[in-house]
C-alpha cells in the first residue's frame, strides 16, 4: 500500500512508537514518515524535537512537511501520572488539544489517538467491561484519557477531524522497554526470566487484567486507520481485547518453556489502580465494525516473547 500521505508519529520514542514506525515503514517510504519525541533517537526517518504543548511547533512541523496523518502517541502515563498529576493533564490533554485544533486548520486528513482501560473505574462491570460502560476513573492518566475521547468526539461532531482511536489493554512487546504503566509488569517478567532472575511482581498473585501482544495491538491499530470512515461508528474510542491474565497465570506460561523460573508477589501503590480497572473488556463492536480478531493466545505470545528476548540477548 504505497501513498503520497506524510506521516507524523508523535512521541516515537516510546513503548509503541518504534513498533508502529516499522509497520508504517513496510506500507510508505522512509522520507513520508516523520517521527517526533521530546528525546532524540537514532532512526532512519526524519526527525523532529518535539514538545507536543507547543502548539506553534507543532503547526510549523505540520505545515513545513505537508503532513496528512498523525499518529498522537506523546502521553504520560499511569503509574508516572500519579507522580505529577498537573504535569500529565497538561501533556496529555493540551498535547490533544494541539493535535486537533492543528488538524482542523490544516490538511490533515486522519488522527489516531489511543485510549486505555484506564478510562475505566468505579462503577464498571469488572469481568467484561462494555464499549458503553460508565467512566468514572481513579487515576489522571485515566481522567486525561476520558477527556481526550470526549474532545475527539466533538471535533469529529462538529469539524469533521476525523479521530480514530483503541482502548488498549496492557500492551507486552520484547520491542522496547516498558513506559511506566502499571500493566509493565507483563513486560518485565519476561525480561527476568531470560537474564535468569527471579521476578518481583507490583501486583498480586490474581490480579487479572486485559492485555494484548504488541503484533496484535499494531495490527489493530493499523486496520483501524486503513477502514473506510463509515465504519466506523465509534468515535470516543474502541475497546480492544487480546486476552486477560493474572500474574500466576502469566508466570506458569513462562514455566512451561523456563521450569525453573521462581516469582515473588511484592504488592504496591499500582494495585490499587489494578483493582480500579475490569478483567476483560467486550471488544464486539471492533470486530463487528471493521473486522478485529486477535491472533496471539497467552502460550504463542510466551513463547514468541521468549525467543525474541534470547536473540537480543545474545
Amino acid at each position: 500500500m504505497k501513498t503520497n500521505d506524510k506521516i507524523l508519529v508523535t512521541g516515537a520514542g516510546g513503548q509503541l512508537g518504534g513498533v508502529l514506525t516499522e509497520a508504517l515503514a513496510e506500507r510508505y517510504a522512509d522520507d513520508q514518515i516523520i517521527v517526533s519525541d521530546v528525546r532524540t533517537f537514532e532512526t532512519r526517518h526524519p526527525f523532529y524535537t518535539l514538545d507536543v504543548t507547543d502548539r506553534k511547533s507543532l503547526f510549523e512541523l505540520v505545515e513545513n512537511e505537508d503532513i496528512s496523518q498523525i499518529y498522537h502517541l506523546a502521553a504520560i502515563l499511569s503509574a508516572r501520572g500519579e507522580e505529577k498529576p498537573l504535569f500529565t493533564n497538561d501533556v496529555n490533554i493540551q498535547g490533544l488539544l494541539n493535535v486537533l485544533e492543528v488538524a482542523r486548520i490544516t490538511d490533515v486528513q486522519k488522527i489516531f489517538c489511543p485510549s486505555s482501560i484506564a478510562v475505566f473505574g468505579e462503577g464498571i462491570h469488572r469481568d467484561m467491561a462494555k464499549q458503553d460502560d460508565v467512566l468514572i476513573p481513579k487515576t489522571v492518566y485515566g481522567i486525561t484519557k476520558v477527556a481526550g475521547e470526549l474532545w475527539s468526539k466533538y471535533y469529529w461532531d462538529r469539524y469533521q477531524v476525523d479521530v480514530r482511536s483503541l482502548r488498549y489493554p496492557g500492551v507486552i512487546g520484547y520491542q522496547t522497554q516498558p513506559g511506566g504503566g502499571t500493566t509493565d509488569y507483563a513486560v518485565d517478567i519476561y525480561h527476568a526470566a531470560v537474564a535468569g532472575e527471579p521476578f518481583e511482581c507490583f501486583l498480586e498473585e490474581d490480579a487479572k487484567l486485559p492485555m494484548i501482544y504488541m503484533e496484535d495491538a499494531i495490527r489493530a491499530t493499523m486496520e483501524l486507520m486503513e477502514a473506510p470512515a463509515e465504519q466506523i461508528q465509534v468515535r470516543t474510542s474502541y475497546n480492544l481485547q487480546g486476552f486477560s491474565f493474572s500474574p500466576g497465570e502469566v508466570f506458569r506460561s513462562i514455566k512451561k518453556y523456563m521450569p525453573n523460573f521462581t516469582i515473588d508477589y511484592q504488592p504496591d501503590h499500582r494495585q490499587k489502580i489494578a483493582e480500579a480497572w475490569p478483567e476483560a473488556i467486550d471488544d464486539r463492536q471492533a470486530r463487528s465494525n471493521w473486522g478485529w480478531k486477535p491472533a496471539y493466545t497467552l502460550d504463542e505470545m510466551s513463547a514468541d516473547m521468549l525467543e525474541n528476548l534470547k536473540k537480543q540477548k545474545s
